[in-house]
């Protein structure tokens, strides 16, 4: 378990594999996760939130921002990763607990040069997709879930077929790795104030990846 501190006990092999995925269950303890709040909101009033489009128009559920030199936006022109939040200002240095929990969890790759922020009000969700326009397909995705639990679903390398479906807590760490780099996988449903973590409700999930 990951201490406010940084501190870790070992091993740190995953609890379990979703889908191939290697899944850390309350990696996080309660003062790391308070501690990792309260690194994501500086990130958030520096970068706020916003609700963007897909390249049709229709408006995400989910509100993003980013951390890193490179963060993810959508748009008419499609997917991409750009250097700078929509209101033209740099995005927030990563914070530098999730770059040592990376270090730790994930040795042998690249460092993580962005951290997508993705808040889950009530009623939001995500749909199936994978994770693919980063330059460098081989490295991993790392999602930190904080406050209310989410109802996680990942499949195969390709669109449709079997699927698992795990609840996510607050606390768990996934990873997007290996075989199930490019899987498909969302977010069904929130279990809405399952969590105290959030003022107010809601999940944060933040992605470490090597976007560039």
């Amino acid at each position: 378990m990951i201490t406010e501190k940084g501190e870790a006990s070992e091993p740190l092999a995953p609890t379990l594999r979703v889908g191939g995925a290697p899944l850390w269950r309350g990696l996080l303890d309660p003062a790391a996760q308070a501690a990792m709040l309260t690194e994501v909101r500086a990130v958030m009033a520096a970068a706020p939130p916003v609700h963007l489009r897909t390249p049709r128009g229709r408006p995400l559920s989910v509100a993003m921002t980013a951390a890193g030199s490179l963060g993810w936006t959508s748009g008419p022109g499609g997917y991409s990763y750009v250097p700078r939040h929509p209101s033209g200002v740099p995005w927030p240095p990563l914070p530098a607990p999730l770059a040592a929990l990376w270090a730790r969890l994930l040795p042998q790759a690249r460092a993580p040069d962005s951290c997508l922020v993705n808040v889950y009000g009530e009623g939001a969700r995500m749909g199936m997709h994978q994770d693919r326009d980063e330059a460098d397909l081989a490295q991993p995705v790392l999602s930190v879930s904080l406050g209310d639990a989410a109802l996680f679903r990942v499949g195969g390398n390709r669109r449709g077929g079997p699927t698992e479906s795990v609840w996510l807590a607050s606390g768990d760490v996934l990873a997007l790795a290996g075989p199930a780099r490019l899987a498909f996988h969302g977010v069904d449903r929130i279990r809405f104030g399952s969590s105290a973590l959030v003022p107010g409700g809601g999940r944060i999930n933040l992605t470490l990846r090597v976007a560039g």
